[in-house]
């Protein structure tokens, strides 16, 4: 871990973050969720360690992507940044305030500053509201535009922003198509004019020529609104585009974090690696001459995660010592972290 200007410099830490306050800093989050018993079941309730000791910063007008298996923490991870699920332990620090520390009041103050984009804009948009009363919402609960025409005058604004015609206010979310749906959604998310917001796999429900759309479009959000994003996917195409940084998750765990070229160029974990190697490449010739690793072993389950470093079972480089010990993310180069000290 280095020092700058005399402090250290937190795990997980930007660069950019050094000279300044960072926007969002999570230290040492842990959600473990306890698994109820049936009846006639004996022994303790097993607890799920959904994420596990993870810390991060993200600065203002960032966006850090978040990638990882499915189950690994991710969504879990957002959620609690926001407050939908309280953290087992840890801290979450916004705009200099301890999230975990404030009241209700408190915090219902600070969540207009912080709003998510949730993955299906199916199932996300009330469908027996009409647009205009779905991004309206967010206002007449935290007490902004009191005044109707107001309120409607800034929905207006924000469907123009997000690339809709204003008459759409007066549509059902049934009568309009995905991408349309999802441009709503973020919409809403902006209509309390927030700092940063969770992307939860934005774009993974949508069709590959609409998720184009809706990428240039938080782009061009983020630069014009100065927004910070965390940003939840799969498609790692996706996150190499739009993420200033990228982290890697693996069952609970952060195992790599570093700038997004860096990480794709240059990946030192060997999880990191093996995730990079299964994206297909365009190229059919290419795709063939390619020599693919495959990753031994299935994930293990968050119920019975193994000990020591729990990438052990399926990792290559894996020595005796790992099974004991929990590695932490250590500093290799300005800005690259990995949590494993046999590279």
């Amino acid at each position: 871990m280095s020092a700058v200007a005399g402090a250290t410099l937190q795990p997980g830490a930007s660069r950019a973050t050094q000279a300044g306050q960072p926007l969002l800093e999570v230290r040492n989050l842990k959600m473990h969720f306890t698994m109820t018993r049936g009846i006639l079941s004996r022994g303790a309730a097993a607890k799920i360690k959904a994420v596990d000791d993870v810390s991060f910063t993200i600065a203002r007008g960032e966006t850090l992507g978040l990638v990882g298996e499915s189950g690994c923490g991710k969504t879990t991870t957002g959620r609690c940044i926001l407050h939908l699920e309280k953290p087992t332990a840890g801290e979450i620090i916004f705009e200099g305030q301890n999230l975990t520390n404030l009241g209700r009041k408190a915090l219902n103050e600070k969540r207009e500053r912080m709003q998510v984009i949730f993955q299906d804009p199916y199932s996300s948009l009330n469908p027996r509201m009409k647009v205009g009363a779905i991004i309206g919402e967010p206002m007449k609960v935290h007490g902004i535009y009191r005044n109707q025409k107001e309120r409607e005058k800034r929905v207006a604004e924000l469907l123009s922003v997000c690339g809709l015609n204003p008459k759409f206010m007066d549509r059902y979310p049934h009568e309009m198509s995905g991408g349309q749906r999802q441009r709503v959604g973020i919409a809403r998310a902006l209509s309390l004019n927030p700092h940063f917001i969770v992307c939860d796999e934005a774009v993974s429900a949508l069709d590959v020529s609409i998720q184009a759309q809706v990428i240039n479009l938080l782009e061009n959000l983020r630069e014009q609104f100065n927004l910070s994003y965390l940003f939840i996917a799969h498609d790692l195409s996706v996150v190499h585009h739009l993420c200033h940084r990228v982290a890697v998750m693996y069952l609970g765990r952060l195992v790599e974090l570093a700038d997004s070229d860096e990480l794709f160029s240059n990946p030192l974990h060997p999880y990191t690696q093996a995730l990079l190697e299964a994206v297909p490449i365009p190229d059919p010739d290419v795709e063939k001459q390619r020599a693919h690793r495959v990753m031994k072993g299935e994930i293990p389950s968050p119920i019975n995660p193994p000990s020591g470093c729990v990438f052990h079972p399926r990792c290559p480089l894996a020595v005796g010592s790992c099974q004991q010990e929990v590695p932490g993310l250590r500093e290799l180069k300005p800005g690259h972290w990995v949590a494993c000290p046999r590279v």
